[in-house]
């Protein structure tokens, strides 16, 4: 499968909390069109402790990407209303596990949507009804999409890589989702581990580069395989988790992993609320703490 090369823009970066050293890749567009983005492309990496979740900005539009678990659902509300943010074009839960959707009622009930997508329709969970129901009272029925399928937010092409089919496995049922602007790209993949990986792997090879990786299953042992991280080879590394879990996430062989790489590594247990800004010629990192 072959995505298309959608370009976009350059615009002046801006910044809402400090803390973290600024880091900064430089690419070199091709002489194509560019339609600039009047504030580029912002990724907020929310601090949801052992969980996942990412607001996105574009052009005017916004998406989410998770939305931590339940009881994140008022931080959840909280962090798009002091954004000022009640309209969002896309929600994108990468699968029906609890930390990953649970908070996501909570961004259906602050803000309108457009589409909302799932790696299932259904699941027997109180977390995934009570998410399906709040896009339901919107009027709008829970989607699954295909790899390959397109998106646009604002000037940023969003295309999904997987999963390639369904499987009893729901970490390797994650949604996987990269986004372009301009001559940069991140790579969302939920809580995909080595399996999955394996078949991103056989479908996209090298179309897996990308600068930001959010770091599959919160940095676990069984995600970010080293054939995984050769083709994708990240200038940057998020991973959400939380603070002293329980599951010894990250691991320190992942961690390992993602060193060797090269990738500068950011976690939102040590440095909070993560933005990830690109102008479609560099990226730049600032962190809450």
């Amino acid at each position: 499968m072959k995505r298309k090369l959608i370009l976009c823009a350059l615009v002046a970066a801006s910044f809402f909390i400090g803390g973290c050293d600024v880091s900064y890749l430089f690419g070199y567009l091709d002489d194509r069109e560019f339609t600039p983005d009047a504030d580029g492309l912002n990724v907020y990496f929310l601090d949801v402790g052992q969980a996942d979740s990412a607001y996105i900005t574009c052009g005017g539009e916004s998406m989410m990407i998770d939305g931590g678990n339940k009881a994140d659902s008022d931080y959840i509300v909280s962090f798009l209303d002091d954004i000022g943010e009640n309209d969002l074009k896309y929600v994108f839960g990468t699968h029906v596990h609890e930390d990953h959707i649970g908070g996501l009622a909570g961004a259906l009930t602050q803000c309108s949507v457009e589409r909302v997508f799932c790696s299932k329709t259904s699941y027997d969970s109180e977390a995934f009804s009570d998410f399906k129901e709040k896009a339901e009272d919107q009027g709008v029925e829970l989607e699954v999409p295909e790899p390959g399928d397109e998106y646009m937010l604002g000037g940023c092409s969003i295309t999904v890589l997987g999963p390639d089919e369904i499987g009893d496995d729901e970490n390797n049922n994650s949604i996987v989702l990269k986004l372009e602007y301009g001559d940069t790209s991140f790579l969302f993949t939920g809580d995909a581990e080595s399996s999955e990986e394996k078949q991103l792997l056989e479908d996209w090879g090298s179309e897996l580069r990308s600068d930001v990786l959010k770091v599959g299953h919160h940095g676990s042992e069984t995600s970010s395989s080293y054939s995984f991280l050769r083709e994708v080879m990240p200038e940057y590394a998020i991973i959400s988790v939380g603070k002293g879990n329980s599951y010894g996430h990250p691991d320190e062989n992942a961690l390992s992993r993602l060193s060797d790489a090269g990738a500068s590594i950011y976690r939102t247990d040590e440095n909070g609320i993560i933005k990830v800004h690109s102008d479609g010629y560099q990226i730049s990192v600032e962190c809450e703490k």
